[in-house]
């Protein structure tokens, strides 16, 4: 039996037939439950998961339900599990799958689009065309992990080959659940900016998107990174994420420190805050003809000036998600060890205590940054 062989028999035979998984019910409401374990289809592999971080998504969605959902109408989305931003170790491969091999180690994406529609053939896939009336079609083959279809509360999950990075040996479990969230600032310097060398970026808000938009700038090597926040320990470790000046608004005028900072106004601004007034500021803070990418958005409606964005030539992007496979050159960067991002990593609990997990996340206790679920590998 060659090697190959033998690592096929070992994870087939180590494959339970039933899991445990954490299951939605009604709004807030988890469920510890024994579940089938998922069989991959066609593209699919299927992964132990190793770890999960919980995003502020997960706390929405566990409390509302989607985005989608809510703007739709639609009743809340029970019967699933939640999680989105998670890594773990190929255990079986679909057929016709290639790419991977079995015992890979991979952190996963949320979204898979259809592959089809106009916008995923742009590689906007987080912006799918055909993502249907329930946010996760499979039958036009779109999938939103953690949002309606199973995500990764659970000991295994089903994944689209197209929504998995290689994670390197040498990077750890809880470093590696990072990968997608440094996706998404990726996606937005991307979109935004394209490369960033030499010229200047303001990040708004130190949540764990924004930390990691600092690093991935200046990984990118930015001039100038100016971090603006209101905790003072959320802005040390922006400085130690690679942040040239931090400004704590509470204060200081952070527009004036910005152009300060600037000679003038930066050339972009990365808005991960949600604030009320933050695209206003955000474009006070540009020089003319600068660039806002928003990664966060408000509870609520929002006056803007748009006048002010015209007259000074600003352009406003927003963005969705980790979309045009941002989350594999951001995975590149921390393989290469570009910047420490298990710094945001703060507290670990094991899958059994979910909800104290997201407790914390939620109440940010310990000031909490990023919570990580660990997986116990033997009971997996």
């Amino acid at each position: 039996m060659n090697t190959v062989t033998e690592t096929a028999f070992k994870h087939a035979a180590q494959i339970p037939q039933t899991m445990k998984a954490w299951v939605l019910d009604d709004p807030d409401q988890l469920s510890f439950v024994e579940k089938p374990v998922p069989q991959p289809g066609v593209a699919e592999v299927l992964v132990r998961i190793d770890a999960i971080a919980v995003c502020a998504t997960d706390l929405e969605i566990i409390h509302r339900g989607p985005p989608a959902l809510i703007q739709g109408g639609l009743p809340f989305n029970k019967n699933f599990t939640p999680g989105h931003e998670y890594m773990g170790t190929v255990v079986k491969l679909g057929p016709g799958v290639d790419e991977f091999r079995l015992g890979d180690r991979v952190a996963v994406e949320v979204h898979a689009g259809c592959g089809r529609c106009e916008r995923c053939r742009e590689g906007m896939y987080t912006s799918c065309l055909n993502y249907g009336l329930n946010y996760g079609d499979v039958n036009k083959g779109h999938r939103a992990n953690g949002f309606t279809t199973d995500g990764g509360f659970a000991q295994y999950a089903v994944n689209n080959v197209n929504t998995l990075a290689h994670v390197p040996d040498d990077m750890s479990d809880e470093e590696a659940t990072l990968i997608v969230t440094a996706g998404t600032a990726m996606y937005g310097l991307d979109v935004t900016a394209g490369l960033v060398a030499g010229q200047s970026v303001v990040v708004m808000g130190p949540g764990p998107i924004g930390l990691l938009g600092v690093a991935v700038a200046k990984a990118l090597g930015a001039g100038e990174v100016i971090l603006t926040g209101t905790r003072d320990n959320r802005l040390e470790i922006g400085r130690q994420l690679g942040a040239d000046h931090v400004v704590n608004v509470r204060n200081e005028d952070a527009v004036a420190k910005v152009k300060e900072y600037t000679q003038g106004g930066a050339h972009y601004v990365l808005e991960c805050s949600g604030a009320p007034n933050a695209v206003n500021d955000a474009a006070a803070m540009l020089r003319r003809g600068g660039r806002i990418c928003l990664a966060a958005f408000p509870a609520e409606p929002v006056p803007i000036d748009v006048a002010a964005l015209v007259r000074n030539n600003i352009y406003l992007f927003g963005i969705r998600g980790e979309g045009r496979s941002a989350t594999h050159r951001a995975a590149s960067l921390m393989a290469q060890k570009r910047f420490n991002a298990k710094i945001i990593h703060t507290h670990t609990f094991p899958l059994e205590e979910v909800p104290t997990a997201l407790r914390y996340a939620r109440e940010r206790i310990d000031d909490a940054i990023k919570v990580v679920v660990k997986m116990n590998r033997q009971a997996a």
